[in-house]
């Protein structure tokens, strides 16, 4: 029974309210400064591929609809977040929710889990980053391009931005801060420029006529509701729009990173809820607009699903807005890149202060204020990810990851409701716990509609992190020193 023993809520706030020395973090930040964060992970490669790749396979016209779907969907779990981190504002994010409900094996999983999303994210999203600056100033694919042997790309915007972000929170806010303006400075003009080209007859039927998907996938590559059900995969109609809504949903995954900045927050109570549903609502906005005037210049079956807003442009004869695009895109990647790597030295933070990790990991620099140590490790090891292996089969791994941990977080708000009625809220969840029922269901579903061998690897990965913690943090942790006193 000592793995299900919980962290004692006044302690988990004690330990945020702490000030000075190297186990606390300085409070810098604002509500803007969030959304900032927000915005920068989550605009990032889905508005620039996914929404191309989803409407000519699945869901034509109607990808705005799943752009739609998806962020009622993670709307769900922002709420769940909400209530969480008003509450218990602290670093770590859903590890730490699930070490003061549902136990201590619990917030090692989810710990974990985030560490797996955060870094292949990043080394995913870095070698996105040298593609398409290889592409926008013509620079050797040797180096630069995914069939490069060492992807130095890569490797060198890892480095740099792990330096901003072992610096100082408050240098990779202003870092991410610019990014993330350029950004949606750029996200307008395509919308504002695209709408002159859109025409009726591009967005006519708006949702196609179903019919059987060309290509049928079997063995380990489908998804794993086709492997227990029998379902087949459909294309277009109202089943193609839902394939499609559990595709783009991982376009809004990262909100949660602004949870993992609670003890960094300086009226976290106020402005931890102010920064995620910012976060969702701007980012919605722009990938429902930038989807339906993509779907609306060009023939959905005509999209390039590798660069469909450069290509929706150069269809039309507007071929010069495609640099702008690249702009955005390398603007957008660079921000993704630099908050998953403050995201993870969070997390890292927050499991060595609790012994799951050896302390001296998570030490905070006494100028910089950031978890330094944890934040250059994990920097190195995204670099070495990002610059020798080729994570094109990895990059689900992600997206399991990310709506794992939304399960966890929507089951801790029901949990907390009862163990701890009377603790201040100063965000609730409206109808719980039915919205948090929803808000799980949805990612289980979701997470589902990944194949079967993103669920092996994700598996493999546990069973990893599980013998971590039985050799090291489960006789190790403050917890059990003290159960041992």
């Amino acid at each position: 029974m000592s793995m299900m023993r919980t962290k004692p809520i006044e302690d988990v706030i004690a330990q945020g309210d702490e000030e000075g020395g190297e186990r606390t973090l300085r409070r810098r930040l604002g509500p803007l400064d969030l959304m900032g964060f927000g915005i920068g992970i989550v605009i990032g490669t889905g508005i620039f591929t996914l929404t191309g790749v989803e409407a000519r396979d699945h869901a034509g016209p109607a990808v705005t609809i799943a752009f739609v779907i998806a962020g009622v969907a993670s709307l769900l779990a922002a709420l769940c977040y909400a209530e969480l981190a008003s509450s218990v504002p602290t670093a770590g994010s859903a590890y730490t929710y699930a070490y003061a409900t549902l136990g201590e094996i619990f917030a090692w999983i989810i710990g974990w889990d985030l560490v797996l999303e955060f870094a292949l994210g990043a080394a995913v999203v870095a070698r996105g980053w040298s593609g398409y600056l290889a592409e926008l100033f013509d620079l050797p694919t040797a180096l630069f391009g995914e069939g490069s042997r060492v992807n130095v790309g890569a490797v060198v915007i890892t480095l740099l931005l792990g330096v901003v972000a072992a610096t100082g929170v408050r240098q990779s806010s202003r870092v991410t801060n610019v990014l993330v303006a350029v950004k949606i400075a750029i996200c307008v003009f395509v919308v504002v420029a695209g709408l002159f080209f859109v025409k009726a007859a591009n967005l006519t039927p708006f949702v196609p006529a179903a019919q059987p998907s060309p290509e049928q996938e079997s063995g380990l590559t489908q998804p794993l509701t086709q492997l227990l059900f029998g379902y087949a995969p459909s294309t277009y109609g109202i089943a193609g729009v839902l394939t499609a809504a559990a595709v783009v949903f991982f376009a809004y995954t990262g909100f949660e990173a602004v949870a993992n900045l609670g003890e960094e927050t300086r009226r976290p109570r106020r402005d931890l809820p102010l920064g995620l549903f910012g976060t969702l609502a701007v980012s919605a906005v722009l990938y429902v607009a930038v989807s339906f005037v993509v779907v609306g210049m060009v023939d959905y079956r005509s999209i390039d699903p590798g660069a469909p807003i450069a290509s929706a442009f150069s269809a039309v004869g507007a071929g010069w807005a495609s640099a702008l695009v690249s702009i955005a895109a390398v603007a957008g990647l660079t921000s993704v890149i630099l908050v998953d790597i403050v995201a993870i030295g969070r997390i890292g933070f927050a499991m060595s202060r609790d012994g799951l990790l050896p302390t001296s990991v998570g030490a905070v620099h006494p100028r910089w204020g950031t978890p330094f140590k944890v934040t250059i490790g994990a920097t190195v090891f995204i670099a070495a990810l990002a610059g020798f292996v080729p994570l094109s089969s990895l990059a689900n791994l992600v997206s399991i990851g990310t709506l794992f941990a939304f399960v966890i977080v929507s089951v801790a708000v029901p949990v907390l409701r009862r163990t701890r009625p009377r603790l201040e809220r100063p965000f609730r969840v409206p109808l719980s716990p039915v919205v948090p029922v929803l808000s799980a269901l949805a990612c289980l579903y979701l997470m589902t509609n990944l194949s079967v061998e993103t669920w092996l690897r994700f598996l493999a990965w546990m069973v990893l992190g599980l013998a971590v913690y039985l050799l090291y943090g489960r006789r190790n942790n403050r917890l059990a020193r003290a159960d041992a006193k």
